[in-house]
């Protein structure tokens, strides 16, 4: 369950690979805009075990495997997994081809993609950046990049920036790209783009709040027009063609401890004005911990590509954490590799070590902040499990529960989903089969709602 090997600088797939991929991602959105049936869901995550989870279920499903990388998580400086987009991409296919998978099913994509990371330097350099990264991603074989000039920077007035200067920024971050695009092999297929200005903050939600408002259809005619001009007056038209999705708020969300629910009702204006752009879908993100019913009407409703991270790593963290309780009713104090381990211990010892990445996302009595940092919707503890202290006690939990058989007793108590596969000759019980099929769990309700009815 390693993370990827920064010095993995492996060729990337062949042009032909990666046109098949776009077709494939294409023909899924022309069907859900012809029947409002079939979409695809992005997994946006670098973790291992999610990525692991993520290719089998793709391979046992006969899906599309979409993976998608924030700018925050993999950039040209390496970002917080310390990958940079080639390494990202070499580490992608080559997991996907030793399960098996054809590289003709996987699609790269590029989330955020903007100057995020760099949002507390002026503009210019901020931008500057962002070029760099959405060409390196492009030159890497990501295919769908998410052009994301939203967030203000250190010399942009307060409180924000208006939908026009997002748009020119975003058209050039669009000619960084199509400019890479020119310089790949003859035959390579060009990217696809996801623009939009109500583009849900990259890491989720800060705060849980009262109420969300919906994206008004008006908006949307709005800004798509105002994204055509800003393209056009670079010369980007034909770029332009290859806009398959806008970012919007159908009303989804989480927090700490509160899930915004999808409300087809409240939303049925905002997908009817797609009437207007046949060649447009929605693109949605936040929709992490969404039920079955809803992820599926949402899909129905031209949210033809579901966002998921979030969700996937609270689904590791859960299967992990009850893995540590039956080793330590296996073991008690005492283990066969010399002492039992310390993973949560371990975990939110990094997160007080460091933390940037949730002192903005959880506030409270101090007892339910510590709560939060590791339970919560929010997920900020996803950024803290590269950390090798981490992952010398996850080590220590694997090898622990591998020196002796699992009793079922306790899978049934802590995993009783995994006791049902368990019991039914689905899998066995070894460590990191339960974890992967925790995960998958999660897939396969994403995975059920892009093919209900297709």
């Amino acid at each position: 369950m390693n993370f990827p090997n920064a010095n993995n600088t492996e060729s990337p797939v062949s042009p032909t690979r990666q046109q098949n991929a776009v077709s494939h991602l294409q023909g899924l959105l022309r069907g859900n805009r012809q029947a409002g049936k079939g979409g695809t869901y992005a997994v946006c995550s670098a973790h291992p075990a999610v990525i692991e989870a993520s290719i089998k279920e793709s391979f046992e499903g006969g899906s599309l495997l979409h993976v998608e990388s924030t700018s925050s998580q993999v950039n040209q400086f390496g970002g917080y997994t310390g990958s940079t987009p080639s390494q990202f991409a070499a580490w992608i296919h080559s997991a996907a081809r030793e399960a098996g998978l054809s590289s003709a099913d996987v699609l790269l994509g590029g989330d955020h993609l903007g100057p995020f990371p760099w949002r507390n330097e002026p503009s210019a350099s901020a931008m500057e950046k962002a070029c760099g990264l959405v060409r390196d991603c492009v030159t890497a074989g990501y295919l769908k990049i998410h052009l994301d000039a939203s967030m203000a920077c250190a010399d942009d007035a307060k409180p924000g920036i208006s939908e026009r200067i997002i748009a020119a920024r975003a058209a050039i971050l669009c000619q960084a790209a199509e400019g890479a695009s020119r310089e790949l092999p003859s035959g390579a297929s060009q990217p696809v783009y996801v623009i939009g200005t109500e583009v849900p903050a990259p890491g989720g939600e800060a705060h849980d709040t009262g109420a969300l408002a919906i994206t008004k259809a008006e908006d949307v005619h709005r800004t798509l027009s105002t994204f055509e001009a800003a393209f056009a007056e670079l010369g980007l038209q034909s770029a332009w063609e290859r806009v398959i999705a806008l970012v919007v708020q159908p009303g989804v969300e989480f927090g700490s401890n509160l899930i915004f629910d999808y409300s087809r009702d409240k939303a049925a204006s905002l997908s009817a004005a797609l009437s207007s752009h046949p060649g447009i879908v929605f693109e949605a993100h936040s929709t992490d911990y969404q039920s079955p019913s809803a992820l599926t009407q949402m899909v129905e409703d031209h949210f033809a590509i579901l966002k998921v991270g979030p969700w996937l790593t609270f689904a590791f963290r859960e299967a992990v954490l009850a893995l540590s309780a039956i080793e330590r009713e296996l073991f008690g104090s005492r283990a066969a590799a010399g002492r039992i381990s310390q993973v949560r211990e371990s975990l939110d010892a990094a997160m007080l070590r460091d933390p940037s990445h949730w002192r903005a996302y959880y506030e409270g009595h101090e007892e339910d902040v510590r709560r939060d940092r590791i339970f919560a919707f929010s997920d900020r503890c996803r950024y803290y499990w590269h950390q090798p202290p981490v992952q010398e006690e996850i080590a220590r939990l694997l090898s622990n529960l591998k020196s002796r058989p699992i009793p079922l007793s306790l899978i049934s108590q802590y995993l009783p989903s995994e006791y049902e596969a368990v019991r039914q000759g689905q899998m066995k019980s070894a460590p990191e089969q339960l974890i992967r099929h925790h995960i998958r769990q999660v897939l396969r309700v994403y995975a059920d709602a892009c093919t209900l009815g297709s």
